[in-house]
């Protein structure tokens, strides 16, 4: 008898069959997708050129930068923190509009510039992971919202600017800070001076900057007085995208910071939605995975002979291609039937270590193929099985009638 030749098992799932199963899956993940882009282009749409001095837009800040243009400041946009610290002297000042965005070692290198330049720095809605380096002796208080406070200090610039939109970051001090504009008694604008180093400005929220604020309130006076000391001014962008972020870091990856500051920009709108799929997703498994019970046997309304049985399940193998499948069928009955004419055990009719020694002993002449029969690999296709099955026919009436 020949071997049948060896070919990948029937029961591997083609193309057609792939995508039968995959396509609902597909289906969500690109929903998921599309809504994400969605949101996504709705987020940044919201905030485009946010704090952008060549902005237009309501949160853009165009309408404060050209008139500190008319008055003759020269303005410079850095959206790296080379552009930023390059030019840094007295004469200039540096607005940072979101200096929490900041690694640790980009704080300590624009803190290094600060200190060495002499001139002015205005750091926006500044808050703790920020403070400890670019406002030591500061710290930060829970936060307000934004409305129209009065000064309540003797601070030049405050007191012509009189009642502003403000609030957001709210700071503790000491006594060598001028502190204004207090909410619920602590200060939301703090002006930090020294001698050598210039001085630093703490605002708690960007608001007066706004274009579609700016003339509300004493808003202009106080934006124009903070940023237009100096003839220069520097307008910094931070940006996660700044090689900077990546140094200071023996491989080469942002601090802890960082990845703080990052998450702290994810909306919560995303965490709660993805909450929200996890615990669909684990109620979707427990329902495809609940138990209906044990099976219970009934009567048939009518009988079915075993031969139109035979027949179905034949039909159901072929329409599946699932070859390997009836080839098992075959050789696990025969196997149990020529068993006990052999003499071996049913528990180990199954065993080829114990069913051919067996068959050698008693069909010795057929010993060379019982082993391909009983135990080979799947048939090819249809014709080969048609052959095993006629084969092991003959093997089974060869052991009868050995």
């Amino acid at each position: 008898m020949n071997r049948p030749p060896t070919s990948p098992t029937s029961s591997s799932l083609g193309p057609r069959q792939i995508w039968t199963r995959a396509r609902g899956i597909l289906l969500v993940l690109g929903l998921i997708l599309i809504g994400g882009i969605v949101l996504a282009t709705m987020r940044s749409t919201d905030h485009h050129g946010h704090l952008d001095p060549r902005s237009a837009d309501p949160n853009g800040s165009r309408a404060v930068a050209e008139i500190l243009k008319a008055q003759g400041v020269t303005l410079r946009v850095a959206t790296t923190l080379d552009e930023a610290t390059a030019t840094a002297d007295a004469n200039t000042t540096l607005l940072v509009t979101t200096p929490d965005l900041l690694t640790g070692h980009q704080q300590t290198v624009l803190r290094t510039a600060m200190g060495a330049s002499g001139g002015r720095t205005v750091l926006l809605g500044a808050g703790e992971s920020s403070l400890d380096t670019l406002a030591p002796g500061v710290t930060s208080a829970p936060s307000v919202s934004v409305a129209a406070l009065d000064p309540e200090c003797s601070l030049p610039a405050a007191a012509r600017a009189g009642r502003v939109d403000i609030g957001g970051e709210r700071y503790v001090t000491g006594d060598h800070a001028e502190t204004c504009y207090p909410a619920d008694g602590l200060p939301t604008l703090v002006l930090l001076k020294d001698s050598t180093a210039g001085d630093t400005v703490l605002v708690g929220s960007p608001d007066i900057l706004y274009n579609d604020r700016l003339d509300q309130q004493g808003n202009a006076s106080l934006a124009l007085q903070l940023l237009g000391s100096r003839p220069h001014l520097v307008w910094y962008l931070p940006s996660l995208t700044d090689a900077s972020a990546t140094e200071g870091d023996p491989d080469g990856t942002p601090d802890d910071g960082a990845a703080e500051d990052f998450l702290s920009l994810v909306p919560s709108g995303w965490l709660w939605g993805t909450l929200q799929l996890a615990v669909a997703a684990l109620l979707a498994a427990l329902w495809r995975g609940r138990r209906l019970g044990p099976l219970v046997t009934e009567r048939l309304p009518v009988a079915i002979r075993a031969s139109e049985a035979t027949e179905g399940r034949a039909r159901l193998y072929r329409k599946a291609n699932a070859r390997d499948r009836a080839a098992s069928v075959l050789r696990t009955a025969t196997r149990t039937r020529i068993a006990p004419l052999l003499g071996v055990p049913s528990q180990d009719a199954h065993s080829p270590e114990t069913l051919l020694p067996a068959f050698s002993a008693r069909v010795p002449e057929t010993a060379g193929d019982a082993r391909d029969l009983l135990f080979g690999p799947a048939p090819a296709d249809d014709a080969a099985l048609i052959r095993l099955a006629d084969h092991l026919d003959a093997l089974e009436r060869e052991v009868r009638t050995s």
